[in-house]
């Protein structure tokens, strides 16, 4: 039983606590249950991880777990709140009214319920679009950060439910278009209570081995309740924070859970899945044969090309008849030599007349012709010329120049 206000407040009168004066259990389980009193009712939101309804009993027991926080709380509730209330039932999202109080016998806590009610579709969505949201913010569901999707895994990590549809269709598919290709298959829970953890596990498990290259997270189409898995934070976190590319390949193309936000891939349906991860080989063959095909014909192609130019280099006259350029050169050289030669030859002639005309003048100007003539220079022993007889006296020598020689001769006296 609870403690009343008036005892609660009783107690808080009591003598102070110490070493000395220590309280006695009833003392602190009274107040305990007095402190819990006054916070009154609350409501609460979670979902039903656990449901015991014993026929006959007057209460059933309800575990309310939040699998983002992993956290859960025990609640009990009059079976009248069950009985005609089919939506209430392991695994719903639940909203619960309640009084929290504090058994002094037994020293526990726990939640007595007046109202439970299923969330509606309206209050979920509302709720992954706060995630959504918040997501975004983060920047867990920014295009920047997804990661391309190797081209040939060789290992596919594959997370489904047990035997399911989607399973079937991703592996079929898979191996229909390379029948090479590795699943690793880990088949969990992917609805109800405690399904988002193990989903969290094998995701785990996966990307801690080297052989996964990828990993598929598959689930069939449902409603917005049962999708709700894939749009716990919890998971999504974990989807986020994953080393390995993911792709969320969960219900149909209409159906967005927040996995698919911020996984790397978002695939419409399992199908869609087995597609993106995995090449076709039929597809791959013919784009081998065309890639082949076209290669083949762009080196014909190259090949006729350098043949032409080949063709029209040997074509041009210096590669057809390369002694005609020289034959042309030599040509011209004899023909520059030959003009040089008649320019030379007019040149000395030239000079030659030159010379001879000024050697003619130089001949009729110089004392030769002169001498020639009958005429004599007389020098005097010095060897300079004499002009004028006072120039000597009687008895010095003289040279006399004559056309043909030399005389020598001595002067006299003057002749009058």
């Amino acid at each position: 039983m609870t403690a009343s206000p008036n005892k609660s407040a009783t107690l808080g009168e009591a003598a102070a606590n110490g070493e000395d004066n220590p309280w006695p259990v009833k003392t602190v389980a009274m107040k305990i249950a007095g402190w819990i009193d006054r916070l009154g009712a609350v409501w609460i939101t979670g979902q039903i991880a656990e449901l015991s309804a014993r026929h006959g009993a007057r209460a059933a027991f309800v575990t309310l777990r939040d699998t983002a926080e992993n956290a859960s709380l025990q609640i009990m509730c009059p079976m009248g709140l069950l009985k005609g209330n089919p939506e209430i039932k392991e695994g719903a999202e639940v909203v619960v009214h309640g009084k929290l109080s504090f058994y002094t016998a037994r020293g526990t806590l726990a939640i007595w319920a007046d109202t439970i009610r299923a969330v509606g579709v309206g209050e979920l969505l509302a709720r992954i679009e706060r995630l959504r949201k918040q997501f975004a913010a983060e920047g867990l569901s920014d295009p920047r950060r997804k990661r391309p999707l190797p081209f040939l895994p060789g290992g596919v990590g594959l997370i489904t439910g047990r035997a399911s549809a989607a399973q079937q269709d991703v592996l079929s598919i898979a191996k229909a278009r390379w029948p090479q290709v590795r699943f690793h298959l880990r088949e969990v829970a992917v609805q109800g209570p405690g399904s988002a953890q193990a989903v969290i596990a094998a995701l785990k498990e996966l990307q801690a081995s080297s052989e996964v290259e990828v990993i598929v997270l598959a689930r069939g189409g449902g409603s917005v309740e049962d999708l709700l898995t894939f749009s716990e934070e919890s998971l999504c976190r974990a989807v986020a924070a994953c080393p390995v590319p993911v792709v969320s390949a969960i219900g149909h193309e209409t159906d967005r859970p927040l996995s698919d936000d911020v996984a790397d891939v978002r695939a419409a349906t399992p199908t869609d899945a087995a597609k993106r991860v995995v090449p076709d080989v039929a597809v791959e063959r013919s784009r081998l044969h065309e890639m082949r095909g076209r290669s083949a014909a762009a080196l014909r192609g190259w090949v006729e090309r350098e043949q032409a130019r080949i063709a029209s280099l040997a074509a041009r006259p210096a590669l057809s008849d390369p002694h005609a350029m020289l034959r042309a050169r030599a040509e011209g050289l004899r023909g520059a030599r030959d003009t040089l030669r008649r320019s030379v030859q007019r040149q000395i002639e030239h000079e030659r007349h030159a010379v001879a005309a000024s050697a003619a003048r130089l001949a009729a100007l110089g004392p030769a012709a002169t001498l020639a003539r009958g005429y004599a220079l007389v020098q005097g022993a010095d060897g300079e010329l004499v002009r004028d007889p006072a120039q000597t006296k009687p008895g010095d020598r003289l040279r006399i120049r004559l056309a043909d020689g030399l005389l020598g001769a001595m002067t006299t006296k003057e002749i009058p």
